[in-house]
């Protein structure tokens, strides 16, 4: 029995939206996030601020300026202070921080007061946003309170030509049960078409994941 080729490419056709259309299905996880809109009604209290590698910092002692310095907290997550050498830094808060340094002066200056300021910020791994994929610029961002996917695509200056923004996708670790969760994002919508109700809240630790398009 003979087969047209006519009908031997609609054949070829079909099979190719068949497989297009199981890869579209594989690419949505299901779920979705709670819209964020554009402009939040209220500013939320972010959580407390972890000091990372790279973080510049101010540490000030009262009546002691001489013993305070501008430091950058080393790759390996300490700083040095006159008379502190090898302090760990990272994963401390600037408060908790603060207490450290105080117990170790205690042995050198009577009721030592300080106080730690954090003037640039990178954060640990923990509390960035990575935004990896076809976009302009892949990056590490800083998590910010209130911080959107509006946000973290203005600063790495949005989607590439061919990326397939409806299909990206976001990662998050449950807190909860320390289990990693996949949502759906439609940048394409939000950054095009001003959607709003694609835009979404974002938190520390979150992995954005943007794919290029099959054609």
């Amino acid at each position: 029995m003979r087969v047209s080729l006519k009908s031997t490419m609609a054949l070829a056709l079909a099979a190719g939206a068949a497989g297009l259309a199981g890869c579209a299905s594989t690419s949505s996880s299901g779920n979705s996030l709670p819209s964020a809109g554009f402009v939040g009604s209220e500013q939320e209290v972010g959580e407390k601020y972890i000091i990372g590698p790279l973080d510049e910092l101010t540490v000030f002692v009262w009546r002691n300026e001489e013993l305070g310095a501008k430091v950058q907290v080393r790759p390996d997550g300490r700083i040095t202070t006159p008379l502190i050498t090898d302090m760990v830094a990272v994963g401390k808060t600037p408060a908790q921080l603060s207490e450290d340094i105080t117990k170790v002066l205690t042995q050198y200056i009577s009721e030592p007061r300080v106080s730690v300021m954090v003037d640039k910020f990178e954060g640990t791994f923990s509390q960035q946003i990575r935004i990896v994929g076809a976009t302009e610029k892949p990056a590490s961002l800083p998590y910010r309170a209130n911080m959107t996917l509006l946000d973290a695509m203005i600063a790495v200056g949005g989607l590439s030509e061919f990326a397939a923004g409806d299909r990206a996708r976001l990662v998050r670790q449950d807190k909860v049960s320390g289990s990693q969760k996949e949502y759906d994002l439609k940048i394409s919508r939000l950054i095009k078409r001003g959607d709003t109700s694609a835009n979404v809240r974002l938190e520390p630790g979150d992995v954005i994941i943007i794919p290029e398009t099959m054609f």
